[in-house]
């Protein structure tokens, strides 16, 4: 820096605070504690002059840093990461009813099912320079489908459930393991491993098979699969030493047993107006809920006999078993104890 700024250095090291307080890695960290005002204050300068030194400052530095290599750019795509942002961008739009969200979140779900799943029904891991790459971990399988799960619940479009339960399907044939009721990392399609890892603690993401088995929780009600509900039920009961000696590694597993300990309610929203009904519901904060919804007759086991034409319908219902329906979601919410 003194060869660089030369005369100046004096000068600039005050500026910027050019000492061992604000070493970073052992290099100086260019940090401002205080304005232009303050600092010429402390100088014999002017205010304009010191705007040009900085600036003349500014294209040294420029100059010097455009002679090193630049840094690489990692700009790969990832399946998990864009399924967490898929499911962000729904949960925005159920708290804001902004369309926006839902567009970008409808293109997102549509990349991943276009580009990103395979012939055989599985998913790529990577995608770079127009191409899909490397066989996908439990990882993306888990968040992609806990994303379309979501997706489902804003548009009551089924194809992205039947997709969530497709790949549900592909990872039980593919990455469980019986003996440990868990599933593997890896698939075992994958080059075979001295071990294959099995993920189960929470931490700045949840693990793939917290995810997982609250994702098998979920279509278990969609499609009344009760060796989906069993094998959750069973995974979280694999991991109950880890959730009582430490609670912040099991976040997202204490998430399940949360809705397997009281009521887990199931609303059954059929009619025209199904949509904007399920808009109204999802604005409220409601985690121990799971909606399924159609405009039009439907084969889903919730929704079976529940549709009347020229009527929306709202069914509050526990296990199965529904109070009396009603048409406004007001008086849905009213049975869930909710008022608005």
């Amino acid at each position: 820096l003194k060869y660089i700024i030369s005369d100046d250095f004096e000068l600039f090291a005050d500026y910027y605070n050019i000492n061992t307080s604000f070493l970073w890695e052992e290099k100086y960290n260019l940090h401002r504690t205080i304005t232009d005002e303050e600092f010429y204050k402390k100088h014999p300068i002017e205010i304009d002059q010191l705007k040009q030194k900085v600036k003349n400052w500014k294209q040294l530095l420029f100059e010097q840093r455009n002679k090193k290599e630049r840094p690489r750019l990692d700009d790969k795509v990832l399946t998990s990461w864009n399924a967490l942002m898929l499911k962000g961008y729904v949960d925005v739009y159920k708290a804001f009813g902004d369309h926006h969200f839902l567009t970008i979140a409808l293109k997102n779900a549509n990349f991943i099912s276009k580009v990103q799943q395979n012939e055989e029904g599985g998913l790529f891991r990577n995608f770079k320079n127009g191409k899909s790459t490397i066989n996908a971990y439990l990882e993306d399988y888990a968040t992609v489908i806990d994303a379309y799960i979501s997706l489902y619940q804003v548009t009551l479009d089924e194809n992205w459930l039947q997709q969530a339960n497709q790949l549900a399907m592909y990872t039980f044939d593919h990455f469980f393991d019986t003996n440990s009721k868990m599933f593997f990392f890896t698939s075992n399609l994958d080059k075979e491993l001295v071990s294959r890892k099995i993920e189960t603690d929470d931490n700045v993401i949840p693990s793939s098979n917290s995810i997982m088995a609250n994702n098998l929780f979920k279509l278990s009600y969609y499609f009344n699969n009760k060796s989906y509900k069993d094998t959750s039920v069973q995974m979280l009961h694999n991991i109950k030493n880890i959730m009582l000696n430490y609670g912040a590694g099991a976040s997202n597993w204490a998430c399940l047993h949360s809705n397997l300990l009281g009521d887990y309610y199931e609303i059954a929203i059929v009619g025209d107006n199904a949509l904007e009904a399920t808009k109204e519901i999802n604005k409220q904060y409601i985690p121990n809920k799971l909606i399924v919804g159609s405009t039009q007759e439907s084969n889903l086991p919730l929704l079976q006999n529940k549709y009347t034409p020229n009527s929306t319908t709202i069914y509050v219902c526990v296990d199965g078993a529904c109070l009396l329906p009603v048409s406004e979601t007001k008086k849905a919410l009213e049975q869930l104890k909710i008022s608005i």
